[in-house]
C-alpha cells in the first residue's frame, strides 16, 4: 500500500533523479525507499517540462519534428544525460560478451563504445519519431506522450529497486537503492501510474475515450514489461543492478511507451 510521500523521500527522488535544486538531506535506506517510490512524481515534473517545451515550439509554428526534438531533449537536460549515459554503458557492457567483472569494468569507463553509440542513436531516433507522430495527431496527444513516457521511465526505476533485485557492486547509486522498495509498494505504484495514464489518455484527443484510456494503460504496462526483460537480463549477466542499469531501464521504458502510444 502506498503511503503519503515523505519530505525525505521527495527530496531523495528529485535530488537524485533530476537537476532541480533540491537538497538531499538523508541517504539511508528509508529515504531511498521513499525516493524510489516517489520516482514517478519526479517523472511527472520532467514530463511536464518536456511537454511545455514541445508545445511552445509547436505553437510558434516550428512544426511537429522540432517540437519532438525539444521534447526529447528536455528530459536529457533535466537528468544531466545520466539515463542516456547509463543506457550506453549498459549496452557496451552487454555487447562486450565478457564475464560480469570485465563487463562491469567496461561500464565504468568514461568513454562510449560502438554498442553504446548505436543504441543511443536508435533510441533517440525512435523517441523523436514517435513524439513527432504524436504531435501530428494533436498537441494534446504530443503532450500526453511526453508526460506518460517520463512517468513510465521513472516507474521502471521503482520496479527495478524492488526487494529481491541485488546490486552488482557494493558502492554507487545502484547499491544505495537496490532492493529498497517492497514488492507491494512497487505493484501499488504501477497501478497508480497506469490508472492515472488511462484517465489522461481518455481525454487526450477528440474521440479517444475508452480507446485512448486503453492505449495509454497498455503503453505504461508494455514499458515496464520491456524494462523488466532488460533488468532480468542485466541481473543474469552482471549479478545485479548498477546505476547504469537503472539508466538503461528508464530509457527503455520511455522509448517503449512512446512507440506503443503512436501505434494504431
Amino acid at each position: 500500500m502506498l503511503r503519503t510521500p515523505s519530505p525525505d523521500g521527495l527530496r531523495f527522488a528529485f535530488g537524485t533523479l533530476t537537476v532541480f535544486p533540491v537538497k538531499v538531506t538523508r541517504w539511508d535506506r528509508e529515504a531511498a525507499r521513499g525516493g524510489m517510490l516517489c520516482a514517478p512524481l519526479a517523472g511527472l515534473a520532467v514530463g511536464t517540462a518536456a511537454a511545455a517545451a514541445g508545445l511552445l515550439l509547436l505553437f510558434l509554428g516550428a512544426g511537429s519534428l522540432l517540437a519532438a526534438v525539444a521534447t526529447a531533449a528536455v528530459p536529457a537536460a533535466l537528468t544531466r544525460g545520466l539515463h542516456l549515459d547509463g543506457l550506453a554503458d549498459t549496452a557496451d557492457g552487454l555487447g562486450s560478451g565478457k564475464p560480469a567483472g570485465d563487463a562491469l569494468r567496461i561500464m565504468k569507463q568514461s568513454d562510449i563504445g560502438p554498442f553504446g553509440v548505436l543504441v543511443l542513436v536508435f533510441v533517440l531516433l525512435a523517441q523523436v519519431a514517435a513524439l513527432a507522430r504524436a504531435y501530428d495527431g494533436s498537441w494534446a496527444r504530443g503532450a500526453l506522450a511526453a508526460v506518460v513516457s517520463a512517468a513510465a521511465a521513472r516507474l521502471a526505476l521503482t520496479l527495478a529497486a524492488r526487494a529481491g533485485v541485488p546490486a552488482a557492486r557494493p558502492e554507487g547509486l545502484g547499491a544505495a537503492v537496490a532492493g529498497v522498495v517492497p514488492a507491494g509498494g512497487a505493484l501499488a505504484a504501477t497501478a497508480v501510474v497506469t490508472a492515472a495514464g488511462a484517465a489522461a489518455g481518455a481525454f487526450a484527443g477528440p474521440g479517444d475515450g475508452p480507446y485512448g484510456a486503453l492505449r495509454t494503460a497498455l503503453a505504461v504496462l508494455c514499458a515496464v514489461a520491456v524494462a523488466e526483460l532488460l533488468l532480468r537480463h542485466c541481473v543474469r549477466r552482471f549479478g545485479g543492478v548498477t546505476g547504469d542499469v537503472f539508466g538503461g531501464v528508464a530509457e527503455t521504458a520511455a522509448t517503449t511507451s512512446l512507440v506503443v502510444l503512436v501505434l494504431g
